[in-house]
């Protein structure tokens, strides 16, 4: 990908993770890359394809960061619980994904479906690492849950605090 395709999708992702689908525009994200918006829409030519780039990346890089900790020896869990507080506390903000599931039913089917795999890979993962399907669902929607209520009440040791009980 080159500079200005990766400026284009972390200016739009933290415009989702910050405010939603419906928060940000073409003319924003391209005021924050310094480029005409043409030039986005050059690259994305709709906002839903944009959408469902950012997805994509975001849960590429999310299984990664977890198979990583995985492949370091962490129990699969504790992986996935720590890379949900590494993004909170490195950016501060929802997870991307559970930011947008919010709001699914305004998705287009583009991006919905990304949204969709980032949930189904966790639930896979966490299959893969022992846990039975509901059990794999309990702790993706916990995981979720907390990093929700800790961005909404402005205190990360919430995060902390209501997800002890995988530590």
């Amino acid at each position: 990908m080159t500079d200005t395709i990766n400026a284009i999708l972390d200016s739009a992702e933290r415009r989702i993770r910050g405010a939603g689908y419906s928060g940000f525009s073409f003319r924003d994200v391209a005021a924050d890359v310094g480029v005409k918006s043409s030039s986005v829409h050059y690259h994305f030519p709709a906002k839903e394809k944009l959408a469902a780039a950012v997805a994509r990346r975001y849960t590429d890089r999310f299984i990664q960061a977890v198979d990583a900790e995985v492949g370091g020896g962490a129990e699969v869990v504790q992986a996935w619980r720590d890379v949900f507080k590494t993004a909170l506390l490195r950016d501060g903000r929802m997870c991307l994904c559970g930011a947008l599931a919010a709001t699914s039913h305004e998705l287009a089917d583009k991006v919905r479906a990304e949204v969709k795999r980032f949930f189904e890979l966790g639930i896979e993962k966490l299959q893969d690492g022992g846990l039975d399907r509901a059990s794999a669902i309990r702790v993706l929607s916990a995981l979720e849950g907390a990093m929700l209520t800790a961005n909404i009440l402005d205190d990360q040791s919430v995060f902390e605090s209501s997800t002890a009980v995988f530590v």
